[in-house]
């Protein structure tokens, strides 16, 4: 009898202890999808918290007048009208804002990306004398709020003579230290060895950089130009302090203005949030498409 029961106790005890085993298992299941499913709501509550003034913004640029003062939280407009985009477009300076806007972000990316990666290359491969005292003072100037800058910049446009002109809206916009930054830590995580292989081969400081270095700094670039174009298409302080000429007013300085009531009498909610909305087109899709392109990974290096 007691040979018999010895397995049988056994068996149980071994029955048991995988019955414990898998409820454990099983509680563990219940709070990894408890846990996700709090990540997953939580996201989503941030994420209409985020889009929900958009979709505001959106919906009442295409409700009337009206409508935008007595429901404007409404995300469906109870009549739909076009008529603050026709109002921005047939009779407001929005198309010549608009134009100035793109003028200028598209030069102020193409020289920030180019100066930005040459000086980043620079600070980062070449050995000159006070190299160590360039970037200390390049850090110093990211600590320096930009608003403290606005009069020494008019100062400094006035004295060249170039205040109020399409040069004063550009040129000093094309370099910044955010950007040179960017590029130095991402040229010092490219190997050496691939430049000393270019040396080799007979290729002077710029041809390496330019035709080695930067298309292996393809995802910093992408990363450049992004922050460019949105920081340029969105400035505001800078243009300001650089010109008065209603002609050469961007986007930002005219919405300014119709955001303000500058423009016109009456609320001009419509026109006001349409004017915005369009305004944010250019920089989202910029970003939607190049978004996979920003990663912080070196390709193309050759094996030491």
């Amino acid at each position: 009898m007691s040979a018999a029961t010895g397995p049988a106790r056994t068996g149980a005890r071994g029955s048991t202890r995988e019955d414990r085993a898998g409820r454990r298992a099983d509680r563990s299941a219940r709070r990894r999808t408890i846990g996700t499913a709090f990540v997953y709501t939580t996201l989503v509550v941030i994420a209409v918290v985020y889009i929900y003034p958009f979709l505001v913004q959106v919906a009442t640029s295409f409700k009337s007048e009206a409508e935008a003062v007595g429901s404007p939280l409404s995300l469906v407009p109870g009549t739909w009208t076009t008529a603050a985009y026709q109002e921005l477009f047939l009779r407001s300076d929005f198309p010549v804002w608009f134009r100035n806007s793109v003028v200028i972000t598209i030069l102020v990316t193409v020289g920030r990306v180019f100066i930005n990666s040459l000086a980043g290359y620079a600070l980062a491969r070449l050995s000159f004398r006070g190299r160590g005292v360039v970037f200390a003072l390049l850090v110093a100037v990211m600590a320096v709020p930009g608003v403290v800058l606005l009069i020494p910049k008019f100062l400094v446009l006035n004295q060249l003579g170039i205040y109020n002109t399409f040069l004063a809206l550009i040129v000093p916009l094309m370099a910044d230290a955010a950007g040179i930054f960017i590029m130095k830590n991402f040229f010092e995580s490219i190997p050496r060895s691939v430049e000393e292989a270019a040396r080799i081969d007979g290729a002077g400081p710029f041809r390496t950089y330019w035709w080695i270095v930067l298309p292996m700094a393809t995802p910093a670039l992408v990363t450049l130009v992004i922050l460019s174009f949105q920081g340029s298409w969105n400035e505001l302080s800078h243009f300001i302090v650089a010109a008065q000429d209603p002609a050469l007013s961007p986007l930002t300085k005219g919405v300014a203005q119709l955001a303000s009531g500058g423009l016109g009498q009456g609320s001009q909610f419509p026109l006001k949030l349409g004017a915005a909305a369009l305004m944010t087109i250019p920089v989202a899709v910029l970003f939607f498409v190049f978004q996979r392109r920003i990663m912080n990974v070196t390709t193309g290096a050759v094996k030491e």
